[in-house]
């Protein structure tokens, strides 16, 4: 029964705080941060910054950089053996596009759910702990980076790889899968490429024939990478931005285009990788370049991961809550983690639908279910 009273505890007091816990997401959320934009990113990670100085009085080690957001790495108690927390607060949406709002229980706005839900929710289970003097036996390091979305995390990977390797386990408040809650436990790789195209350029009306045309080649090849998306081995090939040509009466002579792939397995990243490099032309008179490769890795479920899962599961059952487990296709930070052979769980963050979309919300009620399910593993582990 002393986990039960602890989890109950804990869940108790962040129901009563779940008003103080809307108005930090509020905060941080209403704090814009596409990834292009670092003034808006490194501008959102000071309200970060602030929130876990008011809540926890930790500061951060800055790590600096020059293209993308600078990176967050703050430290939550003592102890020789650690464990890592790993999020984002860099969003898809740009400056004003989406705005904060309640309707009931839904909760909408940039990053809701993709994923600064998970952020607050982790404040507030540490907040818990401390508050309630029941504080994990090991190091906390929170690694919060700003380079996640679209330009899948280059800057911060080797700092979340570093962490990684001196932690015994590592949590990440990622979305959780849709409104159930589910946890993820299996995510797919992902490759991505721009592959530009070369032809030759001519007057549409007068030397037509003389033209090859960039943008034909380009549809070619298009409908051919298209084929290789197999829904049942798990693969799948999306084709998300082209252009290509300069004037409507130009034969085209440039197109790009730019490719994301998702695999579930390391060997069909493989495969993909070495198709999608050796691509050759379809008329002989374009030239090809390609650009990319694999920038996650799968996250394949192990052992450690659903012994990971069972404690998390067995800590829900202990205030009534039923946990189930996903395998999914968007990309995560946990991927590089689990890569490396530590023992990763992904998914603990809001429960909510639409990262990504306009819809995008999470449910209120849950944010204090979730941030007390993320302190009791904490103290489980």
């Amino acid at each position: 029964m002393e986990g039960v009273a602890v989890i109950k505890d804990i869940l108790h007091y962040l129901q009563q705080h779940q008003s103080d816990i809307l108005a930090d997401l509020k905060t941080l959320v209403q704090s814009d941060s596409p990834t292009p934009d670092k003034y808006l990113v490194d501008q959102c990670g000071r309200v970060l910054t602030d929130l876990f100085s008011q809540r926890l009085g930790l500061n951060p080690e800055v790590i600096s950089q020059t293209e993308t957001g600078d990176h967050l790495r703050f430290t939550f108690g003592e102890g020789k053996k650690q464990l890592l927390i790993i999020g984002h607060f860099d969003t898809v949406w740009e400056e004003g596009r989406l705005s904060f709002r309640i309707d009931g229980n839904k909760v909408y706005g940039p990053g809701t759910i993709d994923m600064k839900g998970g952020l607050i929710q982790t404040i507030w289970a540490l907040k818990a702990c401390k508050e309630l003097g029941i504080i994990p036996p090991k190091k906390i390091v929170v690694l919060c980076n700003g380079d996640h979305e679209g330009i899948a995390s280059y800057t911060s990977r080797p700092y979340i790889e570093k962490e990684a390797r001196r932690s015994e386990a590592v949590l990440v408040p990622e979305a959780a899968q849709g409104e159930t809650g589910a946890l993820k436990t299996e995510r797919k790789g992902v490759l991505r490429y721009t592959i530009t195209i070369n032809g030759i350029a001519a007057h549409s009306g007068n030397n037509h024939q003389d033209g090859v045309s960039a943008n034909v080649e380009m549809a070619k090849q298009i409908l051919y990478l298209n084929e290789f998306t197999d829904y049942q081995a798990g693969t799948t090939v999306n084709i998300g931005v082209t252009q290509g040509g300069e004037g409507i009466n130009v034969v085209p002579e440039y197109a790009e285009m730019k490719v994301d792939v998702r695999v579930k397995t390391m060997q069909e990243a493989q495969r993909m990788d070495q198709l999608i490099q050796n691509l050759a032309p379809i008329n002989e008179h374009t030239t090809l370049q390609v650009h990319g490769g694999i920038v996650r890795p799968t996250m394949e479920k192990t052992q450690q991961t659903e012994h990971l899962f069972q404690l998390a599961k067995e800590a829900a059952a202990e205030i009534g809550m039923s946990l189930t487990q996903a395998s999914v296709g968007g990309g995560s930070d946990g991927s590089f983690t689990a890569a490396l052979g530590v023992p990763t769980l992904d998914g603990l963050g809001a429960a909510g639908e639409g990262p990504h979309a306009e819809h995008e919300h999470i449910l209120m009620d849950q944010l204090p279910v979730r941030a007390a399910l993320l302190a009791r593993i904490l103290t489980k582990l």
